[in-house]
């Protein structure tokens, strides 16, 4: 594998209680405290801590670009981490079950990504009884058994995507557009956010903005695209943009095509992957909000390695990683290793200090 690149201070907003209880983290933005600042490297581990990371899937780059931060960083600080993928957002049973295994084989420290915003609490209260530190990734959830959120405004991704659209439909000289969704799963709470933002931002903006159709499922790529051929079929002539997740923006660019609309209908990705960035770079996709999938792996299995080390003073409830936005107009030169994984890189499923 590439050697891992030293990532500079990464921005951030650190939120602490008090605040709402079993609320999101942009509940935890709207009542917290909350101090700006940048998340810097922790120094290298004293000893060979043992931290499970549980994923909803490795099905696509995102989740890739997080493996790659996750396993960048446990190289460098020295620690064994194992990273254990569900199936997809419609497996929640299997990341409960690999979270009780996680909590039986006693890690020194658990990372969730969680399928659903309420029904991994349960399993994650049990992994804190049982003296486990539990850490979030991306993914938001509505437990308050956490040790540290690690994620971005969700709702953030869906305010930031549609005032690209309408910024950009006012350089066109549009006066009303007609948009569809194509957000991810529903139930999964990176959802609900960028929804909730999108329509935030097309109630506030200056045009007239009509959200057309709102069409959910897992992000795999042959889903996202029957989602996508539905949405044509019903509003195809009518649309000027589609707004999708990193599994559906992608999907949705052949339908376009065979649909004859890839020059009127414009899409637009809620958060940004290898294959997003090399779309954006081709005019096939015109623009993609960025979550920085990599820099939040780094930084929450560096706060793992503060706790476990005992570094760690006043916790904060919840760290935000700031939000960016490409197109083409920033594209050459964007920061990408923030936030993707290396062309060619593979998930590695496993990490051991002692076996290298």
């Amino acid at each position: 594998m590439p050697e891992p690149v030293k990532f500079a201070p990464i921005p951030i907003q650190s939120i602490f209680r008090p605040l709402q209880a079993n609320g999101t983290a942009d509940d935890a933005l709207a009542s917290g405290r909350v101090v700006a600042g940048t998340y810097a490297l922790a120094a290298p581990a004293t000893r060979q801590w043992r931290i499970a990371f549980l994923f909803p899937h490795l099905k696509d780059p995102y989740w890739v670009g997080c493996n790659y931060g996750v396993i960048s960083e446990a190289r460098r600080l020295g620690v064994a981490v194992d990273v254990i993928a569900a199936a997809g957002y419609d497996d929640l049973s299997s990341q409960l079950n690999q979270m009780t295994e996680a909590i039986a084989a006693r890690y020194d420290a658990i990372v969730i990504s969680p399928i659903n915003m309420t029904f991994n609490n349960h399993s994650i209260a049990k992994a804190r009884a049982a003296g486990i530190p539990v850490f979030q990734l991306a993914n938001d959830s509505r437990s308050d058994d956490l040790s540290i959120k690690v994620t971005t405004s969700l709702r953030g991704m869906g305010l930031e995507a549609m005032r690209w659209v309408i910024r950009d439909a006012q350089q066109r000289g549009l006066k009303s557009i007609n948009v569809a969704l194509l957000p991810g799963p529903a139930g999964a709470g990176w959802v609900k956010g960028e929804v909730d933002g999108t329509r935030i931002a097309a109630e506030e903006a200056p045009i007239k903005v009509h959200i057309l159709d709102v069409r959910y499922g897992d992000s795999d790529f042959k889903g996202q695209t029957r989602l996508a051929e539905q949405v044509l079929a019903k509003n195809g002539p009518k649309l000027d943009y589609i707004l999708g997740c990193t599994g559906c923006a992608p999907a949705a660019y052949q339908p376009l095509v065979n649909a004859g609309l890839q020059n009127k209908v414009r899409l637009v990705a809620y958060d940004l992957t290898g294959d997003i960035a090399r779309m954006i770079g081709k005019k096939e996709i015109a623009a993609a909000v960025d979550t920085k999938g990599v820099s939040q792996a780094r930084v929450v299995i560096n706060a793992a390695v503060n706790l476990l080390e005992g570094r760690s003073k006043d916790l904060p409830h919840t760290i935000l990683i700031k939000l960016g936005m490409v197109d083409y107009g920033n594209f050459a030169d964007y920061p990408f290793s923030t936030s993707i994984a290396p062309a060619g890189y593979k998930a590695v499923l496993s990490y051991d200090p002692a076996a290298n």
